[in-house]
């Protein structure tokens, strides 16, 4: 099972700002190479979108939680900081949740630097979650498992699939469903 942790303002910064050091000084984790081919057999992930330096933007509320992916790898949403961001809460077997991975599994890599769309997984089990994720094509785009639903319930999700928009000040400007039009025009104002 996947752990979440959401943590309070100073330790949450702190972590952050030591994260970032240890990745600076490993060399891991961060540049053009951070997204390494997806292994074979199971989903892949980049498990920290490259945001810059943590010290130079200051992480919102909203984005003081990590996680870990599907696939095994660590998951800190303060790197997601200062830029807009997309949470999609699916489940494995919900049918429009299959529906609209098409959708976010062709726009994902063209705003993936800009404004990233991150996967929230839940109401499944892991197994079931690795499929849809190979099904649909979303492997190379971060998917949280969230099993136990602990970013569910810090976003007051209630039903899938919602989406959460948080704008690059850590605003939420929406929450709930999105038609892949409408998810579309969303993400390319954002990124704007």
């Amino acid at each position: 099972m996947g752990s979440v942790s959401i943590t309070g303002r100073s330790t949450g910064t702190v972590t952050a700002a030591l994260l970032a050091a240890v990745l600076a000084t490993a060399g891991c984790g961060t540049g053009p190479n951070a997204e390494a081919a997806p292994q074979a057999g199971g989903p892949s992930s980049a498990a920290s979108p490259s945001a810059g330096p943590a010290s130079a933007v200051p992480v919102p509320d909203t984005l003081r939680f990590t996680g870990t992916t599907l696939d095994g790898a660590a998951f800190d949403a303060a790197t997601l900081a200062g830029r807009p961001v997309v949470l999609w809460f699916w489940a494995p077997w919900c049918a429009t949740c299959a529906s609209q991975a098409w959708t976010i599994a062709e726009i994902e890599p063209g705003f993936r630097e800009k404004v990233p769309i991150i996967g929230v997984a839940g109401l499944g089990e892991r197994k079931a979650m690795t499929d849809f994720v190979t099904e649909f094509e979303l492997g190379p785009m971060p998917q949280i498992e969230d099993r136990a639903g602990a970013i569910w319930r810090r976003f007051e999700v209630v039903e899938q699939s919602t989406f959460v928009i948080i704008d690059r000040d850590g605003r939420v400007i929406h929450q709930g469903w999105l038609d892949g039009e409408d998810l579309t025009r969303r993400v390319t104002a954002l990124a704007a």
